[in-house]
C-alpha cells in the first residue's frame, strides 16, 4: 500500500508558471534536500502527515477543480508514490503539475505532467545542484524556471539558457524574481529581492525568450501564510 508523507493539501490559486490565475489544488509533500536562501516554504521540511495514497486522492476530489499541482519541498524525494500519485490523478482525468528543483530524477514521472523545473541559480545558494540530464526529459508542455534574487542570478539564467540552446517553442522558460523570507505585511513589489520593472526591462532590452512570472499568490494574500 503506498503512503506518503503530506504537508498540506489546499484549494487556491495558480500563482506561477504559465497556469498563474487558474484555480488549483495543491498536494504540497514534506521533505527537502536543498536549502535554498530565499526558501518560503520551509515549514514544509520536517512534519507533515502520513497518508494513505487512496486518502490523498479523496482530498483532492473534495474540491470543485480539476487541476492540481505536486508540490514541496521536494516532492520527488518521495519519488516512486508522488509519480503514482500523479498518474492516479492523470487517470482520473485531472491536469497534473509537478514543482520540482530539477535535482531529482524526473524519468520517474508520467510523460503527461507538466513538469515546472527549477534551475537554481547563484543566489540561492543552490547552484550546480541541477541534473542536466533531466534536459532531455522535458517536453513541448513542461517549463523551466529561474528564480532571481540579482543581476547575477539573471546574467547567470542567460548563460545556462544560451549553453543548452533553450529558447525555442519549448520548454516554455520563467523568470521570477525571488521574495524576501521575512515577506509579511502589506503586499507589493518591494518585497522582492530583483525589483519586478528593471528584470522585465532587461528582459525586453536583451530579447530573452522567458515568460516574466510574478508569485500573484504573494500580492493577493499576506506572503507569510501558509496554504495558499
Amino acid at each position: 500500500m503506498t503512503h506518503l508523507q503530506v504537508s498540506e493539501i489546499f484549494h487556491s490559486i495558480q500563482g506561477e508558471s504559465s497556469r498563474a490565475g487558474a484555480p488549483c489544488v495543491f498536494v504540497r509533500l514534506t521533505g527537502c534536500n536543498l536549502r535554498c536562501r530565499w526558501c518560503d516554504t520551509e515549514y514544509a521540511f520536517y512534519g507533515g502527515r502520513r497518508m494513505e495514497l487512496g486518502e490523498v486522492l479523496e482530498a483532492v476530489a473534495a474540491y470543485p477543480c480539476r487541476r492540481v499541482e505536486i508540490t514541496g519541498g521536494e516532492p520527488l524525494l518521495q519519488g516512486a508514490a508522488a509519480a503514482e500519485l500523479a498518474g492516479k490523478l492523470l487517470d482520473q482525468g485531472y491536469e497534473v503539475m509537478i514543482e520540482t528543483s530539477g535535482e531529482r530524477d524526473l524519468s520517474v514521472l508520467p510523460e503527461r505532467v507538466i513538469k515546472i523545473v527549477d534551475v537554481k541559480c547563484p543566489g540561492s545558494g543552490e547552484a550546480g545542484s541541477f541534473r542536466q540530464e533531466n534536459l532531455k526529459l522535458l517536453r513541448s508542455w513542461d517549463e523551466l524556471k529561474f528564480v532571481l534574487a540579482d543581476r547575477a542570478d539573471y546574467e547567470f539564467a542567460l548563460q545556462f539558457i544560451a549553453r543548452h540552446g533553450l529558447g525555442g517553442a519549448a520548454p516554455t522558460l520563467l523568470f521570477s524574481p525571488a521574495f524576501h523570507q521575512d515577506a509579511a505585511g502589506e503586499r507589493g513589489s518591494a518585497h522582492c529581492q530583483l525589483d519586478p520593472r528593471s528584470l522585465a526591462e532587461w528582459m525586453l532590452r536583451d530579447g530573452v525568450p522567458a515568460r516574466l512570472s510574478l508569485q500573484i499568490h504573494k500580492f493577493i494574500w499576506d506572503p507569510a501564510l501558509h496554504g495558499v
